[in-house]
């Protein structure tokens, strides 16, 4: 069944992540100050529009994570509510990229919008390097951690890559790469695959992510992997030789990507992602502040694949 939420559904929130758990919708993303992680927590999905944010960290002054905090998520890990951000020691930028790492925050108590909030931890991998766009899902009885990440042995920004958790900030095992940059479509301005987002449908597991610079040619690419087969055997994974939302001038909207899915009250599955509605950006995109959340039905083809359709004209006579 399709809604016509409204777009653009919160304004000037970038890399959304919308959770639903128990009762409520909990909302988080990137603000465009990038100083801060703020909640919301609505009993409906359109509730999530006016609720009050509630800032539950702030970036120190000084130290690794003092700078540009980018793309965190909301997960309920176990009895832990734990927030994935990256975060950087400096704006500088070092042999063509920022330098932000991945960090985790952990909440033992209740409610996670006034619940103590411990001291961020680092999540380490197999590189010291540009690494953000953490998310966790859980399949196979385990906790899964998929990121982003630069190999220095590897040209482009980042590559996808998947490990186990032994908790929410420590990864178990070696990590397996899932997906790099290949496509001209993953190569415009920059190489880059980050974003990654899961959703489960019939017998098979589905990764979107994100692909080049984040202007008009920002768009989402697709993994898939059969449910039953090995997640760090790189061989299992499918790769769809194009990009599966982009773009679309008719409607005026531009850069669709850093996705998330999440599933309104009666059980539909929804796209939740973020794009802008022009192409004129004076200076580096990255801080033009309106790139806005964005909600959108899709539906499934008879292969079993998600038809996510094109990103929908704004529309805000929704309340």
């Amino acid at each position: 069944m399709s809604t016509a939420w409204p777009n653009p559904f919160i304004e000037q929130r970038a890399d959304p992540f919308i959770l639903r758990h128990e009762q409520h919708y909990y909302f988080i993303a990137s603000v465009p100050a990038y100083d801060r992680l703020e909640l919301r927590r609505a009993s409906t999905l359109l509730g999530l529009r006016h609720a009050e944010p509630v800032a539950v960290w702030h970036k120190p002054e000084t130290g690794p994570c003092s700078e540009l905090i980018w793309a965190p998520e909301l997960h309920r890990i176990d009895d832990q509510w734990v927030i994935y951000f990256a975060a950087a020691p400096t704006r500088d930028i070092k042999d063509g990229l920022f330098q932000h790492r991945m960090y985790a925050l952990v909440c033992d108590d209740a409610d996670p919008l006034s619940g103590r909030w411990q001291a961020p931890r680092r999540v380490f991998s197999q590189f010291d390097s540009f690494a953000l766009d953490a998310t966790h899902f859980v399949h196979q009885g385990k906790n899964w951690y998929l990121w982003a990440q630069k190999d220095p042995a590897i040209p482009g920004n980042s590559n996808l890559y998947l490990a186990e958790l032994l908790n929410p900030w420590t990864l178990k095992g070696t990590p397996a790469m899932l997906s790099r940059p290949e496509y001209e479509w993953e190569c415009a301005g920059f190489s880059v695959n980050e974003g990654p987002a899961v959703i489960k449908h019939g017998d098979r597991l589905f990764v979107t992510y994100s692909a080049s610079a984040t202007d008009e040619n920002y768009c989402m690419g697709l993994l898939s992997i059969d449910d039953e087969q090995d997640l760090l055997n790189p061989a299992n994974w499918h790769k769809s030789a194009r990009p599966v939302f982009t773009s679309n001038w008719d409607n005026h909207q531009y850069g669709p990507g850093h996705n998330c899915f999440t599933q309104d009250e009666n059980g539909d599955d929804l796209l939740v992602y973020h794009a802008r509605n022009y192409t004129e950006i004076e200076g580096d995109p990255l801080w033009d502040p309106n790139r806005h959340t964005r909600l959108k039905n899709f539906s499934w083809r008879d292969d079993g694949t998600p038809d996510f359709g094109v990103p929908p004209a704004d529309y805000t006579s929704v309340p």
